[in-house]
């Protein structure tokens, strides 16, 4: 089977600069502090820019241990960020990747609104169910919230 796209839309009371800031450019420090189940994302190569690949480690109690994820490309300017999970311990044998593409647009209200764009890559011919992408989908939804919900706490986190 090819890969399965689909397409989203979030919105949120954060300012575009924020989230962009929180998921991309500080994310390794952030995350581990307010997601209870990562404990650390480290670089494995590179220092955040384009090629760059980090390691997300996921508490003991964790379903998934560690995921890796490559930098495909980051427009500050535009608040665009690309980014591959190239290694998972939950993939198996159904997936060899996943691609992602978020964008930051200015919302209502000095929120914003998150397009998402993400390409499920089977291994082979191994058929991804909608039940499947549908639980990748709600655990990142899950972590998206909590980030959000400590930036609205925090006004003056990347103010």
């Amino acid at each position: 089977m090819g890969a399965v796209s689909f397409e989203d839309e979030y919105s949120s009371p954060i300012a575009p600069h924020r989230m962009f800031i929180a998921l991309f450019l500080d994310a390794h420090n952030l995350m581990p502090k307010v997601i209870p189940s990562i404990k650390s994302i480290d670089f494995v190569s590179g220092d955040g820019g384009p090629g760059s690949v980090q390691q997300v480690n996921m508490v003991d109690e964790s379903p998934v241990k560690y995921m890796k994820l490559r930098l495909d490309s980051k427009e500050e300017d535009n608040l665009v960020s690309r980014y591959t999970v190239i290694e998972c311990d939950a993939f198996g044998e159904k997936i060899d990747c996943i691609a992602n593409e978020l964008k930051f647009e200015a919302g209502p209200n000095g929120g914003c609104i998150v397009k998402a764009k993400i390409t499920y890559h089977p291994k082979g011919d191994s058929v991804l169910s909608e039940e499947e992408i549908k639980v990748g989908k709600e655990k990142a939804m899950e972590q998206y919230k909590v980030i959000e919900s400590y930036l609205v706490e925090n006004p003056e986190i990347y103010a």
